[in-house]
């Protein structure tokens, strides 16, 4: 895969993933990537977040993913690039859509009573097209080469996506007709959009990120990015040696309980191993995706220095993925996406509507 055909293809990158597996994080090092190879990023996070989350639940403030990433400062890996970074919930989408349709003192009036959000919830699925018609928005004006869109959870996600779809199949006419026909030319345009799902290597996660894809592949057609598989734990060889005959043999003394502590930490592994490469075969499998893999990284909090890190890594699994399976390639974005799945193992019907 050519490094900068991942983040050039499209205008507008939204990740989504289940809760717990990073995907916050992984929108921060998409932006880093592209901001290291010279474009400007505009980094949105939806659902009033103040920062991006690690997989154990560290803490990494918005405002320092943005951090020497400005035009001179004289960065050795970003020179000149810049990231914008933003916070957008429905509230802000609807104020500042009332104050360019001149509506200005409606939208003080609405914020000063606090009906703003009442206002943003009056019809099902208002509040996902009010973020999505801002990010067409945004997009259309081009302030920056690039948008990375921390999105919703695989949960929300479904329901972010399909609302544009179901408003403009409810609605005649009338400014939200207009608002979702724009958002679901925006999903459906591979140039101007593409989704990357976020899992980690394990069933629950993986299962979340199958139904993901059908759904939106057959009930959005979006184009859909490679799946990118983070926390991934290292692998290691001679798992099943004897510690103390391999202590004998280099001539090491062991401490008492020493040995067994060992043999408890190979088990581990062994268990992470085999569990991670089950999964990610399982993956490939049931989609006709490809996938990227990023580490585990053994570190108490995940700062810019463990960000850059997986930057690194990412720009390596680009130029050369290590694919669990030779089935797993990229969807063919001029054909229908639910025709190109794969699925060797299928999932029940039911899971896929």
């Amino acid at each position: 895969m050519d490094n900068a055909a991942f983040y050039t293809k499209s205008s507008v990158l939204i990740v989504g993933g289940k809760g717990g597996v990073g995907k916050s994080t992984v929108s921060a090092v998409l932006a880093r990537l592209a901001a290291r190879n010279g474009m400007s990023v505009l980094l949105i996070e939806l659902e009033g977040r103040s920062g991006t989350s690690a997989p154990a639940g560290h803490h990494v403030p918005t405002r320092d993913v943005a951090e020497r990433s400005s035009p001179g400062t004289g960065d050795q890996h970003f020179p000149s690039a810049p990231i914008c970074t933003r916070t957008l919930t429905p509230d802000d989408a609807l104020t500042e859509y009332l104050i360019d349709h001149g509506f200005r003192r409606v939208a003080r009036r609405l914020a000063k009573s606090g009906m703003l959000d009442v206002a943003a919830t009056a019809v099902p699925g208002v509040r996902d097209i009010l973020v999505l018609s801002k990010i067409v928005q945004l997009e259309r004006i081009g302030t920056s080469d690039l948008i990375v869109v921390d999105g919703p959870a695989s949960g929300h996600a479904t329901r972010f996506f399909t609302s544009a779809q179901g408003l403009l199949d409810s609605s005649r006419a009338g400014p939200i007709r207009a608002l979702a026909a724009d958002a679901v030319e925006l999903l459906r345009d591979p140039t101007r959009c593409q989704v990357v799902l976020v899992t980690s290597a394990e069933e629950t996660p993986v299962n979340e990120t199958v139904e993901t894809v059908f759904a939106l592949a057959d009930r959005v057609g979006t184009h859909l990015g490679p799946v990118i598989v983070n926390d991934l734990y290292p692998q290691i060889d001679n798992l099943n040696a004897d510690p103390e005959a391999a202590a004998v043999a280099a001539g090491v003394v062991l401490a008492p309980g020493q040995a067994d502590a060992m043999r408890a930490a190979a088990a581990f592994s062994h268990h992470r191993q085999t569990m991670q490469c089950d999964q990610r075969a399982r993956l490939a499998q049931a989609l006709a995706l490809s996938q990227l893999g990023l580490p585990h990284l053994h570190a108490e909090e995940i700062g810019l220095l463990e960000i850059d890190q997986l930057v690194d890594d990412l720009e390596k699994e680009l130029v050369d993925p290590r694919q669990p399976s030779p089935r797993a390639g990229w969807i063919d974005s001029t054909e229908p996406a639910a025709e190109q799945l794969i699925s060797a193992h299928p999932i029940d019907e039911g899971s896929r509507s």
